[in-house]
């Protein structure tokens, strides 16, 4: 049997994933260069990305990478350089080039897996949810570690109910974004700024 405090995990998860990172960045920048599909696409593949993290952090590797300051260290920079380049693409984007935009859009395959990389790559959420997930299994629980297996499942599928609608939420305001192009341009640029400042953050953010 399961056992879980699952009302104080749901309240606790839902605030973690409204606030504002680099996954929704990202879901929200895809959506409004490409649409609703896009952010979508993106979105599934950070929750893809955090069901790899379930598997990490139930195997235990959580615990090595809180030991391990090498791995630690080869997770986290590439992590920050996946981060990085994605937020210069975005920091880079001018006017002029907005309206060729349509014919360097990215597969929605490409956009799922820049979803899953831009997770999987950070071992923050790794080292995040082998600490966070156990604290809602209850001591009592015959197998705890199913339980935690669980939990991180249904954080990866609360994240997406939570971020596709999100996606196609921006992608509904690309309309009046593409219509104000100075503005688009901010948008991009913004994003991006933010995505190579969080890209910097992780880099020298220590365990």
């Amino acid at each position: 049997m399961i056992e879980a405090s699952w009302l104080l995990f749901f309240v606790a998860s839902l605030v973690l994933i409204v606030t504002p990172g680099q996954d929704m960045i990202l879901v929200m920048s895809r959506s409004i260069a490409q649409g609703a599909a896009a952010g979508v696409a993106t979105a599934a593949g950070v929750s893809v990305g955090l069901l790899g993290h379930t598997v990490l952090a139930t195997l235990g590797l959580g615990a090595i990478l809180r030991t391990s300051e090498w791995l630690f260290l080869a997770l986290k920079l590439a992590g920050a350089a996946y981060l990085f380049y994605l937020g210069l693409g975005l920091l880079l984007t001018k006017k002029g080039n907005l309206a060729l935009e349509a014919a360097g859009q990215r597969s929605l395959r490409r956009l799922f897996l820049d979803g899953a990389f831009s997770n999987l790559s950070n071992p923050k959420i790794a080292v995040f949810y082998f600490a966070f997930l156990p604290q809602f299994v209850s001591p009592a629980a015959q197998q705890p570690t199913l339980s935690v297996f669980a939990l991180g499942v249904a954080f990866a599928a609360l994240t997406f109910l939570v971020k596709g609608p999100v996606g196609v939420f921006a992608a509904a305001m690309s309309g009046w974004l593409r219509s104000r192009p100075s503005v688009l341009t901010w948008v991009y640029r913004s994003s991006g700024a933010i995505l190579v400042g969080l890209a910097v953050k992780l880099a020298f953010e220590r365990r």
